[in-house]
């Protein structure tokens, strides 16, 4: 089983931390919070830096070693000091043996002025697990970006401008690793012109390393017992962009206000992360409700469908779970969430050794197998198969987490506001209704799922709609004694309001939204797949397909299954642009692409919109902001929603 890398720490007598691994303090004995002070704080300039910053701008700290969340801490404090209303922090770092949150509430006990901004991080502190995890603070003013892994593997994916620099990992001579060529040519390739870095080491290799790499770096006084440090800033020339294709949409001018069409998850989310930075947001929905097609049922499932060999759907996946499942702290749990964990049970053999390979590629906080005596025990009903266990995972109540997203001053709900009609006019995007204008703005994000299809600009778009029933199953004594979802073919939920909720059928024929008895049918048995001793609970064979309740939606997917996410072009355009590619994409062509001005899309998220959408949102905003994204560069692009007009190019359509 591969374990999760967290960090071996001893404690010395006045109780400070000590990596076991690498024999090295994580600050400094004489004091922590000064160091920090001196040698980052003080050497970046960040208090005038932040004083300096306005309203919706934004300054970006990239650290290597995030240790113990110190300098993230105190870079907080001095930015909430410092800033005015409107600026925003965001801090990208970088950890290969992140603290377990039990010794993270140890480290950070040891200064008690952190402690407002420290409980706040301990909050979030859940589901961090290998990969880019995000967690947001301050409703939306400060973001943290964790990047779980080796900086060697974790640096080339990232997708930012940095600032200024932490150099904060352990010493050189005890973690040379931290301190090479290589690194300093990816600070190099993600700083922003005239970017500042401050280190506490003044070694000499660090310092000739880093002026090679284009910084400029000076000896400077250095704190407590150390005579010297580094500092200094970056005078190379900016990097070149990426593929033009993929590259940034220049930033839309005019007032930060945005239309988000579509009151599902995608679109909540969406209107959530903007609203957070500062936009003022529009969100119509053509239903009286939200979240009223596939983000309406009872139960929804936090169901991580992963592969063991790290695909650009695994990576999002594990990160879009680690954001949901924070997110979801502000529901309330047992009524409209419940961290109940999630049995994926292995109910052929097939099924047995995918479980076995991901067990072996997975940490165990986040997933371990179990056997069906152990399953049981966890489910609290027999059960006849064992399986992998997701302990961190649950159920939502879908709707309530749409509702807590878009409540938010910025967001602007407008129900029964049926917005297909949209055309960009003196630089803003008109939303009309049989030619009533509802709303404009310079910015328009589409999440009307497949329905994103009638729109004219995204015509092009690669979606289909499959149905899926739910089955809502009245609860009886003995299946109240489930404690946890359980998932096979299809799933079952904890009681929620005096009821199961079982699922989801795949049907690709119908084309309609009426209850199928036929589809109750297959639902059932399912259940009794699941658990012949739950389906004997809930009387499943006595049960009238015809006469349950349930609902039915579409979901809305892609051919390579993941979600649309991004700006979108105009596709004859695109296709003119970029004809010469034929059949060799590694061709170099600078064409700018042709973007449509100030529209994005967020959709096909499948069966996993409540792991996808919400960091999908994140993606939007960073997108739109010129922030680092919350993905690695190239998960990204695998859901940007040009790539299936650049495969077709490729292919020689």
């Amino acid at each position: 089983m591969n374990e999760q890398p967290h960090a071996q720490l001893d404690w010395d007598e006045q109780g400070q931390p000590l990596s076991r691994a690498f024999g090295d303090v994580y600050f400094s004995r004489a004091s922590g919070l000064e160091e920090t002070r001196h040698v980052f704080l003080a050497h970046n300039r960040l208090a005038e830096r932040f004083a300096a910053l306005g309203a919706d701008e934004c300054l970006v700290i990239g650290e290597t070693g995030f240790g113990t969340g110190l300098n993230f801490l105190c870079a907080w404090q001095l930015f909430e000091r410092e800033t005015a209303a409107g600026a925003r922090l965001h801090f990208v770092s970088v950890e290969k043996y992140p603290l377990g949150r039990t010794d993270l509430a140890r480290a950070l006990a040891l200064w008690p002025e952190l402690a407002p901004l420290a409980d706040q991080l301990l909050a979030q502190y859940v589901a961090v697990h290998p990969g880019f995890q995000r967690l947001v603070f301050a409703g939306g003013r400060v973001t943290l970006t964790l990047l779980v892994g080796d900086v060697h593997d974790c640096l080339p994916q990232l997708d930012a401008r940095v600032d200024a620099w932490f150099l904060d990992g352990f010493s050189p001579a005890k973690n040379p690793e931290m301190w090479t060529t290589t690194l300093f040519a990816e600070l190099a390739r993600l700083s922003a012109p005239g970017a500042t870095l401050a280190t506490f080491t003044s070694a000499g290799f660090v310092r000739r390393g880093l002026g090679d790499a284009g910084f400029v770096m000076a000896r400077v006084k250095g704190f407590g017992h150390k005579r010297e440090m580094l500092a200094g800033h970056f005078q190379g020339s900016a990097q070149p962009a990426g593929k033009p294709w993929y590259a940034r949409p220049p930033k839309v001018p005019g007032p930060r206000e945005v239309l988000v069409v579509g009151g599902g998850l995608a679109g909540c989310a969406t209107a959530a992360s903007l609203a957070a930075r500062g936009w003022q947001v529009t969100l119509l929905e053509r239903h009286a409700e939200l979240a009223m097609e596939a983000s309406g049922n009872p139960q929804g499932v936090l169901y991580l469908k992963l592969s063991a060999h790290g695909t650009a759907l695994s990576q999002l996946v594990v990160g879009g779970f680690g954001y949901t499942r924070r997110q979801l702290e502000r529901l309330a749990d047992g009524r409209d969430w419940s961290a109940c964990g999630v049995l994926q049970l292995a109910f052929d053999a097939k099924e047995a050794e995918r479980q076995q390979r991901l067990a072996a590629a997975f940490p165990a906080d986040l997933l371990r197998p179990v056997d069906a005596d152990e399953a049981t025990q966890l489910a609290g009903l027999a059960l006849e198969q064992g399986g992998l266990w997701f302990a961190e995972a649950g159920w939502v109540h879908p709707p309530a987490l749409c509702r807590a997203l878009v409540a938010h001053p910025n967001i602007r709900v407008l129900t029964a506001s049926e917005a297909f009609e949209l055309h960009r006019q003196d630089g803003l995007w008109q939303a009309r209704q049989d030619g009533r204008l509802l709303a404009h703005a310079p910015v328009a994000v589409l999440s009307t799922a497949s329905e994103v299809l009638r729109f004219p600009a995204a015509a092009h778009l690669k979606l289909k709609r499959i149905r899926g029933q739910i089955s809502r199953l009245p609860a009886t004594a003995a299946s109240r004694a489930l404690r946890t979802v359980l998932c096979a073919e299809g799933y079952v939920a904890p009681v929620r309001n005096d009821e199961h909720t079982l699922g989801a059928s795949f049907n690709f024929q119908r084309d309609d939204l009426a209850l199928s008895a036929a589809e109750h049918a297959d639902n059932l048995g399912m259940l009794r797949q699941i658990s012949p001793t739950l389906a004997q609970a809930l009387h499943a064979d006595q049960l009238d397909p015809a006469s349950l309740g349930g609902r039915a939606a579409f979901r809305s997917t892609t051919p390579d299954y993941l979600p649309l996410i991004g700006p979108l072009v105009d596709a004859t355009a695109f296709n003119l642009a970029y004809a010469a590619l034929g059949k060799d994409a590694s061709r170099r062509l600078d064409t700018p692409a042709p973007w449509l001005e100030g529209l994005y899309v967020n959709c096909g998220h499948g069966s996993r919109g409540l792991i996808s959408a919400p960091l999908a949102g994140e993606l939007i905003a960073a997108w739109l902001d010129d922030e680092p994204l919350p993905l690695p560069r190239a998960v990204a692009e695998a859901c940007h929603p040009s790539r299936f007009l650049l495969r077709e190019l490729i292919r020689g359509r």
